[in-house]
């Protein structure tokens, strides 16, 4: 696994466990123990990980987390064009899903050095297998933004996506978030709150997205979370005659939108082409 001086170095994104040690993989062992460089999100983490799997780690540790990581990425550059090896461990999961790692791949691939991975576990994929909720069709969203504004101006964006969501949140968010995707998505709309995956206090809480914010309000769970929330319904569409349509861009058009607008935010609700609205106003 070594680089030779001056070959070709490469990256090497290494998943790491999620919290149960017995997950990490022959191949994630390897990684850590022949590394010529091993960018840690948290390197007390990388260490306490490599002690728990029984591995000496003989390459270079350098902390790579988000804050740092757009100042750390021409050195591990650098390291590549050396004929190092590159691995990058996060906390948990694969690196890039929310974590640092993606910068130094585009990096990377743009200064040709080859990417690879030793795959390993993500929460992303164990949270969608455990909530119990279609998983044929999924979107991942990461963390919502952190302001309530900001969080329910997205949900409304997410409001009509009929694939399953997993997002990633922080405890001390997680009572508020719950309370706008139910407020915005809708009281009935299913859920489940995966806690801690794969470690002693796991807990997986199935239900609706009100039922949820009432459990999470009266607790307030704690450590590392991820959200898995059913798709819109798909609702048979409802077309509306021409004048009820032209009534639609009128009301708009009196609470002080401009035609062009209201044309557009009517063939937007009714799921049609701007066009065909046009021509229907523009028929009367």
């Amino acid at each position: 696994m070594a680089g030779h001086e001056n070959g070709p170095g490469r990256v090497v994104l290494a998943g790491a466990p999620l919290g149960n040690i017995g997950d990490a993989s022959t191949r994630l062992r390897e990684v850590l123990a022949s590394a010529d460089v091993i960018a840690a999100e948290d390197t007390r983490r990388l260490n306490r990980l490599a002690r728990d799997l029984g591995v000496t780690v003989s390459g270079r540790i350098v902390s790579y987390f988000e804050g740092n990581d757009e100042r750390r990425t021409p050195e591990l550059v650098e390291a590549l064009a050396g004929g190092a090896v590159v691995a990058v461990v996060t906390d948990g999961g694969m690196p890039s899903v929310s974590d640092p790692g993606y910068r130094l791949v585009r990096a990377a691939l743009d200064a040709g050095y080859p990417v690879t991975a030793a795959p390993g576990p993500s929460a992303v994929t164990t949270a969608l297998a455990l909530s119990g909720l279609p998983s044929d069709r999924f979107a991942f969203e990461g963390f919502l933004p952190r302001t309530g504004s900001g969080r329910r101006s997205r949900l409304r964006e997410l409001a009509a996506e009929p694939r399953t969501l997993v997002f990633f949140e922080a405890p001390h968010r997680i009572v508020s978030a719950l309370a706008d995707l139910a407020g915005v998505f809708g009281a009935d709309r299913p859920a489940a709150v995966c806690r801690e995956l794969t470690k002693t206090y796991e807990e997986v809480r199935r239900g609706t997205l009100a039922e949820l914010a009432e459990w999470a309000a009266a607790g307030e769970p704690r450590g590392e979370i991820t959200l898995v929330v059913g798709g819109a319904p798909v609702v048979a569409a409802v077309v509306p005659d021409d004048e009820e349509l032209r009534a639609a861009v009128a009301e708009r058009e009196a609470a002080g939108e401009s035609r062009r607008d209201a044309i557009q935010a009517v063939a937007t609700e009714f799921g049609m082409k701007k066009r065909d609205v046009y021509n229907i106003v523009h028929r009367a």
